[in-house]
């Protein structure tokens, strides 16, 4: 565990608290000091939510450790059972409070109580939220089926075809506080029912513990997230034999495989690729002659495992972008976001820390990032448009409106969310382009706010350090009034990184000052 301002994901029982708080009928007991229970506003003020989560803190104080804090769990326990009266409780401890060493979930074990009860083992100092919360539904899933034999041993997913009935489905992974989750679940039923196919169940996110005892009777189970539903969806596989889905239904691509993907699992015939094309406006743009001035646009992508890797598919195969950085702070999907980068000639960016995430964008100067809410504020300072794709999100990337990733409509929205801050970025150039003409007042800012089509205030004021003082640094060339005037023309995306290859080549070739003859010398030496 590490100390730091911002972090990628919380501990493992926010995890737990966000399937506890996607399903119904189910609470979780959670041991924890009185600081720890800042987690609600996760869900009341990112999600918007009208109820806080189903979560009972023992809040124990200083002054509770020097007394018998065990009895201080059960009484929680006893207290939220008779209150809320759950068909299912979840009872684990926090960072902080596993040190005491209690162990609330082997203490409720014994209490004799009459809903099935779980006692989550998170490992706070080694494991994160994102395994917290697929560790805390496969738990649910194995101990609400661990009795339960298969009807037939030999599973088959075309059964559905003898009993004359349409095939169904289970949809496994979304929860609360996941990236456009709920708009993804309504988007992938709608996308099934146009195939005659039927959804037996969605989990975590909607459903109940009775719910769970009937993932059964699926033909087939659909892992939309992997972060939380693989490991459920593999015990599933092998202990009733129901297969589950690889293909993520992001992008154009993304769903027509996956469409593919769960006929051939079905014994459905396939549907005709040539048609499903024309279901999202994506196609139509990037086969335009409007999408050119996307073509070969620098693209920095990281976020969650699931994300990044269908976002580096859209952005070269469906949008013409170039991926200069790709990469994850989700461990657990490491070697898959590593062979994606690999295939497309790159180094894979595996890290919880946003500043050395930042630093990579920095130096690869890309025209748009594609990150988490971290992204977006490390973007901001660099004057680089940036698209949110993953968790973690902020209030605004839990929209009112119906605004999914997955299937047709989600092609749509990535083709707006992406396209758009781009040709913001067009605008922003050509406000610095015609920013001394009479039409503009002094000071017109774009939509980025501050920058208006300038550098950002670390570079100019390095900018002008360097003019000012010529004895500053020997090693450092000196901007010329003129090179400055020629550098500001220079597209604000891409003029950090010929900045940085114009004062390389000054360094080489031995010159003291930077002019704009100095500047086109360097444009030449590195086309080269």
């Amino acid at each position: 565990m590490e100390l730091t301002l911002w972090t990628y994901e919380g501990p493992p029982h926010v995890g737990a608290m966000r399937i506890a708080t996607s399903m119904e009928g189910v609470h979780y007991i959670l041991h924890a000091p009185q600081g720890d229970t800042y987690a609600d506003l996760l869900f009341t003020m990112i999600e918007r939510r009208g109820k806080r989560p189903p979560v009972t803190y023992t809040t124990f104080q200083a002054r509770d450790l020097g007394g018998d804090t065990a009895e201080l769990v059960k009484h929680h326990i006893r207290e939220a059972v008779e209150r809320f009266k759950p068909k299912a409780l979840l009872v684990g401890e926090s960072c902080t409070a596993e040190l005491i060493q209690d162990q609330p979930g082997s203490l409720a074990s014994r209490m004799g109580l009459p809903m099935p009860t779980f006692s989550l083992e998170l490992p706070a100092y080694s494991k994160k939220e994102n395994w917290g919360a697929s560790e805390t539904f496969y738990q649910i899933v194995r101990g609400l089926l661990k009795n339960q034999k298969p009807e037939d041993s030999d599973f088959s997913s075309t059964k559905w075809k003898d009993e004359e009935r349409n095939p169904k489905v289970n949809l496994l992974g979304p929860t609360l506080l996941g990236f456009r989750c709920r708009d993804d679940v309504l988007e992938i039923q709608k996308l099934l029912s146009e195939h005659g196919i039927d959804v037996n169940i969605t989990a975590p996110l909607g459903a109940s513990p009775s719910d769970v005892l009937e993932l059964t009777k699926a033909d087939l189970n659909i892992c939309l997230y992997p972060e939380i539903a693989e490991t459920t969806c593999t015990w599933l596989e092998k202990n009733f034999g129901i297969p589950f889905t690889q293909s993520i239904p992001i992008g154009v691509e993304g769903t027509k495989e996956f469409l593919k993907e769960v006929h051939e699992f079905l014994g459905m015939n396939e549907p005709n690729p040539k048609e499903l094309e024309q279901k999202s406006r994506l196609t139509w743009y990037s086969q335009s002659v409007d999408s050119n001035y996307l073509t070969g646009k620098r693209v920095f992508i990281f976020g969650d495992g699931t994300h990044a890797i269908a976002a580096a598919r859209v952005a070269t195969e469906e949008l013409g972008f170039e991926v200069v950085g790709l990469g994850t702070f989700s461990r657990e999907m490491a070697r898959q976001v590593r062979a994606a980068a690999k295939g497309l000639g790159l180094e894979a960016i595996i890290t919880n820390d946003y500043l050395e995430v930042e630093k990579s964008i920095k130096e690869t100067s890309p025209e748009l990032v594609l990150g988490t809410q971290m992204e977006r504020h490390s973007s901001k300072r660099l004057g680089i448009p940036c698209a949110v794709i993953s968790t973690p999100i902020h209030v605004q990337d839990v929209p009112a409106r119906y605004s999914p990733q997955m299937g047709w409509e989600g092609a749509n929205v990535i083709f707006d969310d992406w396209v758009h801050p781009l040709m913001m970025g067009l605008e922003e150039h050509l406000i610095g382009m015609f920013r001394h003409d009479f039409e503009f007042i002094d000071g017109h800012q774009s939509h980025l706010g501050h920058l208006g089509g300038h550098q950002d205030k670390e570079e100019l004021d390095e900018l002008e350090l360097n003019s000012g003082n010529e004895n500053l640094a020997e090693n450092i060339p000196i901007w010329t009034d003129e090179g400055k005037a020629e550098l500001n023309k220079i597209p604000f995306f891409v003029r950090g990184k010929v900045r940085n290859n114009t004062e390389k080549y000054a360094k080489q070739a031995g010159c003291r000052k930077i002019d704009s003859e100095t500047l086109y010398d360097a444009k030449s030496h590195f086309k080269a």
